[in-house]
């Protein structure tokens, strides 16, 4: 005897909650020096550069320093130092300053360098594929996402912005690590809840609009 199944569209989504990334978040970051900085596993360059970053926002959005002004303020302080230490050297006697030949590594650039052309190469064709209407979700998202940035950016200067992109780089990695757990239960849940609101709006309205042929990704 045939029994009748259940069209209920919760009942054909994966209940298990997706995780926010496959890979370890250092991996995710790249796997270099550059994720060791942003998951402050060398705490002192780490510390050195949130300081950095730090004076540079309050020049430029405290003091409101122009950036010729300030570069140029620089050199004349650095250059004063460097020629009063080595008049005072030389009378005294004493060791005259070495500036090191090389202050950042080589291969601290070409990890910067690698992760943003290997993340632009994974991001490119992905939003190609979603603007084309073959992932809707995908796209509605993005472009909420996006409505909401240009919301926020028109109340912060554009160095604000940055200052504050740089604070969630340093602060939200080492969260997720420490967290990894309890925040992969949060996000899951919530992207299954809306995998459920989106299927059953797509049954029940989504379906009924006509639709011409779809073309498959490109891998």
């Amino acid at each position: 005897m045939a029994h009748n199944i259940s069209s209920d569209p919760d009942n054909e989504i994966n209940t298990t909650p997706p995780k926010l990334f496959e890979k370890p978040i250092h991996d995710v970051l790249g796997g270099g020096k550059v994720a060791e900085v942003l998951l402050w596993r060398n705490k002192n360059v780490s510390g050195a550069l949130l300081f950095g970053m730090t004076v540079v926002w309050f020049l430029f959005e405290v003091v409101e320093y122009n950036f010729v002004t300030l570069l140029c303020h620089f050199s004349i302080t650095t250059m004063l130092v460097l020629f009063i230490w080595s008049t005072v050297a030389d009378i005294l006697k004493w060791k005259s300053p070495q500036i090191p030949e090389i202050i950042l590594h080589d291969s601290f650039f070409q990890d910067i360098a690698s992760i943003i052309h290997r993340r632009l190469n994974q991001l490119l064709p992905t939003l190609h594929y979603i603007s084309c209407g073959t992932d809707l979700p995908s796209f509605l998202m993005i472009v909420v996402a996006l409505y909401i940035l240009s919301v926020i950016g028109s109340y912060f200067s554009f160095v604000n912005l940055l200052y504050i992109g740089f604070l969630c780089m340093q602060a939200l990695p080492i969260v997720y690590e420490q967290y990894e757990e309890e925040i992969n239960n949060l996000i899951g849940h919530i992207i299954l809840d809306f995998r459920k609101k989106y299927t059953w709006f797509d049954k029940r309205y989504l379906n009924k609009i006509p639709r011409g042929p779809m073309k498959e990704k490109k891998t």
